[in-house]
């Protein structure tokens, strides 16, 4: 037998081994630069694709708008989602979750009465509006819009935000029953479902006008009714 050939080989063995070992090692410890910048960049898609669909909506936003804006090479977007129905849903999934921590906010901060909080919400969301010249409306709202024109599993998604910001909003009605500030007999879940709807419909006249206008009327209505 050639020991010195096994040897060898035995090296060689032990150092595919060892670099293995060490590659696991990397991959549970800190992310390479290369997958940090993947995740950069999937961020910025993402930023970017929102901001878009709250200002045009899905159909007239293209792939090449939104790599440009993020500024990521022409069709590279396929390499940090897998079509564009995906995207779409993560742009959701990512909206929602901001909105979620935005009524948070607003009706969980016990500083302000129920009532209070309802208001300091639709205050927050109007000067983000005018923030932005009213050219930006509800990502939601504008993805109902065009359901038709959508994804089919667009339609669920869209039902189920909805559902979960109207639960919240239930919740606040509910703490000014309590507090005596509306009236026992109001039905908060019809009435937080009625909110938004009627929100949906000032968001998207402000926006075709591009004035406050439409969410003061809104809100000044809505308020009124509740404690009359």
């Amino acid at each position: 037998m050639n020991w010195a050939r096994l040897v060898i080989l035995d090296g060689r063995l032990y150092n595919k081994l060892m670099n293995k070992v060490s590659n696991i090692k990397q991959s549970r410890g800190r992310p390479s630069k290369s997958a940090q910048q993947t995740d950069e960049n999937r961020q910025r898609l993402i930023t970017v694709g929102v901001a878009l669909l709250t200002k045009k909506g899905f159909g007239a936003t293209g792939l090449d708008e939104v790599t440009a804006k993020a500024g990521l090479p022409k069709g590279s977007f396929y390499a940090y989602f897998d079509s564009k129905e995906a995207f779409g849903l993560t742009l959701i999934d990512a909206y929602a979750k901001f909105f979620n921590k935005m009524l948070d906010q607003a009706f969980l901060n016990e500083a302000h009465t129920p009532l209070e909080r309802l208001n300091n919400f639709t205050l927050e969301a109007r000067n983000n509006m005018a923030k932005y010249d009213f050219n930006r409306g509800c990502l939601v709202g504008n993805l109902g819009i065009e359901i038709y024109a959508l994804p089919g599993v667009f339609r669920q998604r869209l039902v189920d935000v909805f559902s979960d910001w109207q639960g919240k909003t239930e919740t606040c009605l509910l703490a000014a029953q309590a507090l005596g500030e509306i009236s026992p007999n109001i039905n908060c879940a019809a009435k937080a479902e009625s909110f938004w709807i009627g929100w949906e419909g000032a968001i998207l006249r402000a926006k075709l006008e591009r004035r406050a206008a439409p969410i003061d009327m809104f809100k000044t209505d809505f308020l009124e009714n509740l404690i009359r």
